[in-house]
């Protein structure tokens, strides 16, 4: 079921029919082995007729704006888990990747798969859209090792210690980072917020209140994950800003937690954990 998931949401951008009928086979398996319950069931099927509505209501642009108010509430709620009949997969459970690494588990997250679907029917440039800079290559480059440096400013501040992972989940990380992650994430962040505040106010300041916000909703690992949350915001704005494509910045933002994985203390530092 979740590969197939998967295989949706990379169809997306690319082949909407193929995309949608992966989403309603995974939908019809999630409800019969148990992951999406009939409150789950219900939000999906809301979600699908506030869609229909909106693509069918083209003449009443206060119409459009309310039902796309819906949608986006329904990203949401959606990618912070709030709203309720989903029980996603536990795939690692309270796991310690290395001696210095706090435990931690991961799911396979059908709710924030979603959000990419809602979103799309808001904005039909979600996956692609005019660069607002095109800048020289050798901006790309630092843009590259500025996620390293990040991850070593994170050492320098103490929340986070080099420390060498090879773990034997690996496939599976890659799979929830991209799929059920890092999309996710980046469809909200910079392909809807970022994309829709640059067409009311300057790009950079855009980037900026879009990256602010991606570090606030970070604010249940304390005050440096907040602070270094918002500053990968900004590498990822950045990304999707100069090349105009969400899967950029996705590329970026799973480069950054794959770095993270496999060299340092993952996701944080034992004694620098509030919890």
């Amino acid at each position: 079921m979740w590969i197939l998931l998967a295989l949706s949401l990379l169809a997306l951008q690319f082949h909407k029919k193929i995309s949608l009928g992966l989403l309603f086979i995974t939908v019809v398996m999630g409800a019969v082995n148990g992951t999406l319950d009939w409150r789950a069931l219900t939000f999906l099927g809301v979600m699908a007729l506030i869609a229909f509505a909106y693509v069918r209501v083209s003449h009443s642009r206060a119409g459009r704006y309310c039902l796309e108010a819906l949608l986006v509430a329904g990203a949401i709620g959606a990618l912070l888990h709030a709203i309720p009949g989903f029980h996603n997969l536990k795939v690692l459970d309270s796991v310690s990747v290395g001696a210095a690494s706090i435990p931690f588990t991961m799911y396979y997250n059908f709710d924030k798969a979603l959000v990419p679907f809602m979103l799309l029917v808001c904005l039909k440039s979600l996956f692609v859209t005019k660069p607002a800079y095109q800048p020289a290559k050798p901006y790309w480059l630092l843009l590259i090792l500025a996620i390293p440096a990040l991850l070593m400013v994170a050492v320098y501040l103490g929340g986070l210690k080099l420390e060498m992972h090879r773990p034997v989940w690996f496939f599976q990380f890659m799979l929830a980072n991209i799929f059920f992650v890092s999309l996710a994430e980046e469809a909200l962040f910079r392909g809807y917020l970022q994309q829709r505040l640059s067409g009311l106010i300057h790009p950079v300041l855009a980037l900026l209140i879009s990256a602010a916000i991606f570090g606030a909703v970070h604010y249940a690992g304390g005050t440096l994950l907040v602070i270094f949350a918002a500053l990968a915001g900004v590498i990822y704005g950045l990304a999707w800003m100069w090349s105009g494509r969400l899967w950029v910045a996705v590329a970026f933002h799973v480069g950054l937690n794959v770095i993270h994985l496999l060299f340092f203390t993952y996701p944080m530092l034992r004694h620098s954990y509030p919890g």
